[in-house]
Formats: C-alpha cells, structure tokens, sequence
C-alpha cells in the first residue's frame, strides 16, 4: 500500500495515532477511511448553511472559518497543517453549519466522511472514550481562547497571536486576522506600527 504523507511529511498514520493515542493496529484499521483531497485557493470546504460532512485533518495549506453576520464578516479562527477542520456542532449533530469554512491557499486535506465515521464505534470498541477526549480537547482549545480574549488587552492579543502565527501575516489578508483577534483592521496596523512587527 502506498504511504500517504501529510502534516509537515508525517506519515498520516503516525499523525493518528499521535492524535487520537491508538495503538499502531487499531490505526490501521482506521486510516484507510481517511480520503486524500486536493483543495484549490478560494475553495468552499463548507458552505453557509451546509451540513458538514466530512472531518479533515489538513496536511498543507490555509483555511478561515467564518460566518456573515447582520453587519459584518467575521473570522473565528485560521489554520493549516495539523489542525482538523469541520463545523463540529454540524457534524456531530447533523445540523445546518453556523460557519463557513474557505481554502486561503492551494491545500491538501485526508477527509474521514461521515458515513464512514458512524463505523469507528464498531473498529475500536473504546472509540466512545477517544471522541470525548477529542472533544474536550477542542472545548479546552476554545475555553483558552475566551479568556485570553477577555483578560488579555488588544496589543497583549496581538503579540501572542504574532508570536504563534508569525507565517500567516505574510500569506493572510490582515483583515482576516483583525477579526480573529476581536479588532478592527486599523487598530491591527496601529499596533503593528507601535510594536515594530
């Protein structure tokens, strides 16, 4: 069988495993439901008011998650390699999605749809167990998010956010990012000309 590589040249096994903490044999028995797919610039991997179906891990390239309100875009979050991507909400309860999420850049995803996701309970008796801690992993992620979000000033937010995510400023559009971090595009370059970034 052909080895898939993603995540930085991992083998897309070695990346499951490292996420989900399986033993190499249960990962074997998951990872062929796991579908290469290329995405180009600009791309809907969801649309506004879809339903999501599918779970991805992105091995290259940009995404923005994002939703229109009654007065403005906003960006909730921007990732690339390593990160899953979905509406979870949509996914897990097969809901129409609140967020819209679009390729920034050429991107290559391994997909695990739902229909086949539905078998893993199946595969791996313990999988129960492994999407709780999955999803109290991405709850943490956003539990950090809030209260960086309301106890950490806008300059703070930003030098943290530019510490971690100093590639995206040369390949995201700015105002993308200013929504990420709760501001408008002007107090972005503000800061950015007062802190020299």
């Amino acid at each position: 069988m052909e080895e898939r590589r993603g995540f930085n040249g991992m083998n897309i096994e070695a990346q499951l495993q490292q996420v989900f903490d399986l033993p190499p044999q249960q990962v074997r028995k998951i990872s062929p439901y796991f579908v290469e797919e290329q995405m180009a610039k600009g791309m809907f991997f969801l649309g506004q008011g879809q339903r999501a179906d599918r779970l991805s891990f992105v091995a290259s390239g940009l995404f923005r998650v994002f939703a229109q309100t009654e007065s403005k875009e906003v960006t909730q979050w921007i990732g690339g390699s390593g990160y899953f991507i979905t509406d979870l909400s949509s996914f897990l309860f097969d809901q129409p999605g609140r967020w819209q999420i679009q390729a920034l850049t050429d991107a290559k995803i391994f997909s695990l749809y739902k229909d086949d996701y539905k078998h893993f309970e199946a595969l791996i008796p313990e999988w129960n167990v492994l999407e709780k801690r999955f999803i109290a992993k991405c709850f943490m992620i956003l539990e950090k998010r809030v209260f960086d979000f309301i106890s950490l000033s806008a300059e703070e937010r930003y030098l943290h956010y530019f510490e971690q995510h100093k590639a995206y400023f040369n390949q995201v559009p700015l105002q993308y990012i200013a929504s990420v971090l709760g501001m408008t595009p002007e107090t972005l370059s503000r800061i950015r000309s007062k802190v020299g970034s």
